[in-house]
């Protein structure tokens, strides 16, 4: 059978809007990007109930998320700890906590 234009141009407008969702189908929204600064620096991080590092190391790589609601929880011996519940956006977040001490 021979090869019309007209088959060839349905054909190929076929292909390029499968090829073009099935490229858009997986985008990913574009990361919440989380940096958690805490007094004391020694403190424990965690989010969503997962630790995630010292907060001199959280203050310096920021974590990335999905974007949406998040439970921050912050802990150091000698202090109360802090719980936060975040709503990110996309982006990046910047968190700063002082630690209240515990009186002696």
């Amino acid at each position: 059978m021979p090869v019309t234009r007209r088959s060839f141009l349905t054909t190929f407008a076929l292909f390029a809007s499968l090829s073009l969702s099935a490229c858009y189908g997986n985008i990913r929204p574009t990361p919440a990007v989380l940096r958690v600064e805490v007094v004391p620096d020694d403190a424990r991080v965690s989010i969503d109930d997962t630790f995630i590092g010292r907060a001199r190391r959280t203050a310096a790589q920021p974590k990335e998320l999905p974007p949406g609601r998040h439970r921050l929880t912050i802990e150091a011996p000698g202090y109360f700890p802090h719980d936060l519940d975040l709503e990110l956006p996309s982006g990046e977040t910047n968190v700063r906590v002082e630690l209240r001490p515990v009186p002696r």
